[in-house]
């Protein structure tokens, strides 16, 4: 009976064995399958990611090696013809920024089908999730083409027709609707390649030609080789805003409408200049439409939104008899809206001529509004040679220029000199802690409170004594304008200074830093609040914001914000200094005009009534030595008070001063707006 069980249990042992064999072999080939199938899904997610890369970079010669052979064959085409076909179709629209998202591969009754969706933009903008479906073949390392995945719904007999339409973009005007940047006539040099011969020939007359636009053999053999040209099309290579006097043999000039700037380097760093999209552009911003213009610098780029528009346009799938067979892109043109400045074109003009090339800005106003009537920096550049394609020997030119002709100096900050003395001399009267009749003691041009200050040393240029606030605005007196700072001391100076534009944004689509007084919340220094007062020390001002700050003397105190955009209201700070201070001091910067010895009293030849400051702001490492000498005008219409200048030449050259360069612009001044 014993040896019955044992041998039962003998015989259930190999029982067990074969049964975990037959279960880990299930499990096995289970698992195997599934590594199997994860596989191919991998090499099919593979496959049609490179497919989607070759068209996304526009490597359309790379896109048959991904298809199978009898796909291409069953369609009607070639390999070269498929290429072909993605390469006139996705140049043709303008494609680019092309992105795939939601990519799935999925096993099916016959195989492995795939789907994805795909982003593109094209001449007319962003056009999303176009949805795709396919079959993989040959171990998922090839797809089974149909002219569908060039774009859904398309046959092989299909065609895509693209029919754009360009927004006008919106011109700028000046306030009297004269254009700033307009839509104007230029020329554009290119070539019809079937007129450039053969062999010899035409290499001859492509390099003659590369050289006469300032370009090389491949960038015109590159814009020869793009997917929409024919051999009987004209292909522009460069755009002119003046008709070329010598055109190579080979050729051609043809007339177009584009961007133009009237005032060329007059008011280039103002209203700055366009440029095509590029796909970095798209990149950052997917409704910009491919090809269109945007603006690249000035209020072309602060206003582009404004200015731009919407290009319009069709894109659609035809069948072979050109009917309409599916929408895929309808975008209806929207025509940018002009914008119209505050800037007289003239005065504008004459400001930048007045600086004759010299590093410098100038930047007039009409103080009771605020009006910027020219806002001027010089040197300058072409902007209608930005916009329609420089030669790299004139980039080269404008980038290695010293000068910086790019920058801007209206809305570059510098020390403001001693036309800073009115607002000092404003702050003093209105606390009390300076009477305009005590006179001063001052002996010598050189000053310092005490041995504290070391070997520093407050210098004039002038040795009158005695002084008083008359006497300091008409000679300029540094030591007379730092005595009186350290005398109302740096709480009452600065809380004078705080109601003005220090530390303000100032309300105009040009991109400049806030005001300052100095680098830190505190001078830390007596030498620091003296240089304070009369316009130098840490004091950042640009053109514009000195203007601003000065408008309360021809306001009867009321700070008065600049404004550039004609429709836009005047915005004012009142009770800034008092009226009784501004007659006050009014009545000295006359005088900077009317008496002899006035650092202004050259501008008295004009016969104009004006109330005047001139500044000298010296940039120098030692104490004794000479540096650089910036030198300033402020002046205004003392009878009227309808227009107002700050003239401002930088580094000036010996005889040289912002007073002497200003007078055709006050002159125009005088007589346009009284």
């Amino acid at each position: 009976m014993q040896r019955s069980q044992k041998s039962k249990r003998s015989t259930k042992l190999p029982l067990i064995i074969i049964g975990a064999i037959v279960l880990i072999t299930i499990a096995g080939f289970g698992g195997y399958t599934v590594y199997h199938a994860n596989q191919l899904r991998n090499e099919g997610e593979q496959t049609v990611k490179k497919f989607i890369s070759a068209i996304s970079k526009g490597k359309y010669n790379e896109i048959p090696n991904y298809l199978t052979e009898s796909s291409i064959k069953d369609n009607a085409f070639t390999k070269d013809s498929v290429a072909e076909k993605y390469q006139n179709i996705f140049t043709g629209i303008n494609a680019s920024n092309i992105k795939a998202s939601d990519i799935q591969v999925k096993k099916g009754n016959d195989g492995y089908n795939f789907s994805y969706k795909l982003t593109l933009t094209t001449g007319l903008g962003k056009l999303d999730n176009q949805k795709y479906e396919g079959t993989l073949a040959d171990g998922n390392q090839k797809i089974i083409w149909k002219p569908d995945l060039i774009f859904p719904e398309m046959s092989a007999t299909d065609k895509i027709s693209y029919q754009a339409t360009s927004a006008t973009r919106g011109e700028i005007l000046d306030r009297n609707d004269q254009g700033l940047a307009v839509n104007g006539t230029i020329y554009q040099i290119g070539v019809i390649p079937n007129q450039l011969g053969s062999d010899n020939e035409r290499s001859q007359k492509i390099a003659a030609i590369a050289e006469s636009i300032g370009s090389t053999v491949d960038a015109v053999n590159s814009a020869l080789e793009q997917g929409w040209v024919q051999d009987d099309f004209f292909v522009p290579l460069k755009t002119v805003s003046e008709i070329p006097e010598n055109v190579p043999a080979g050729a051609e000039v043809h007339q177009a409408t584009g961007r133009t700037y009237p005032l060329g380097e007059a008011a280039a760093q103002l209203i700055g200049y366009v440029g095509k999209v590029t796909a970095e552009d798209i990149e950052k911003n997917d409704t910009l439409a491919a090809e269109s213009l945007i603006g690249r610098t000035g209020l072309e780029r602060a206003l582009d939104k404004q200015l731009r528009g919407q290009d319009g346009g069709v894109l659609a799938i035809v069948d072979k008899a050109d009917s309409q067979k599916k929408v895929l892109q309808e975008v209806k043109k929207t025509d940018g809206e002009n914008v119209k400045l505050t800037i007289d074109l003239k005065a504008q003009q004459l400001a930048y001529d007045s600086l004759q090339g010299q590093p410098g800005s100038s930047v007039a106003t009409a103080p009771k509004t605020g009006d910027l009537l020219a806002v001027v920096s010089s040197p300058s550049f072409d902007p209608n040679k930005m916009t329609n394609g420089i030669s790299q020997a004139d980039y080269d030119a404008y980038n290695n220029d010293k000068n910086l002709p790019f920058m801007s100096r209206f809305a570059t900050g510098y020390a403001p000199g001693s036309t800073f003395k009115t607002v000092t001399a404003a702050i003093g009267l209105d606390s009390g802690t300076l009477d305009p009749n005590e006179e001063l003691a001052i002996n010598g041009l050189k000053w310092q409170k005490d041995s504290s200050w070391g070997g520093y040393q407050v210098t004039r240029v002038s040795d009158v004594s005695p002084v008083n606030l008359r006497t300091a605005l008409v000679y300029s007196d540094n030591i007379y304008m730092a005595q009186e700072t350290l005398q109302m001391g740096e709480k009452t100076f600065r809380d004078g200074l705080n109601k003005f534009i220090f530390g303000e944004k100032l309300d105009l689509p040009i991109a400049m830093d806030p005001a300052q007084i100095s680098n830190d919340d505190s001078f830390g220094s007596e030498v620091l609040l003296a240089d304070t007062g009369y316009g130098q020390g840490q004091l950042l001002l640009n053109p514009i914001q000195q203007i601003a700050t000065y408008s309360v003397f021809p306001n009867k105190g009321t700070l008065v914000y600049p404004k550039l955009l004609a429709d836009t209201e005047t915005k004012t700070k009142p009770d800034v200094v008092s009226g009784g201070t501004v007659e006050t001091i009014n009545q000295d910067l006359q005088a900077v005009v009317s008496d002899p010895n006035g650092t202004a009293n050259s501008l008295q030849s004009l016969n104009i009534p004006l109330a005047a400051k001139t500044g000298t702001a010296e940039i120098k490492e030692k104490q004794d030595e000479k540096g650089q000498e910036n030198s300033f005008l402020y002046a205004f219409d003392a009878q009227n008070q309808a227009y107002s200048l700050l003239e401002f030449l930088e580094n000036r050259s010996d005889g040289q001063s912002a007073t002497e360069l200003s007078k055709e612009l006050l002159t125009y001044l005088q007589s346009t707006y009284q």
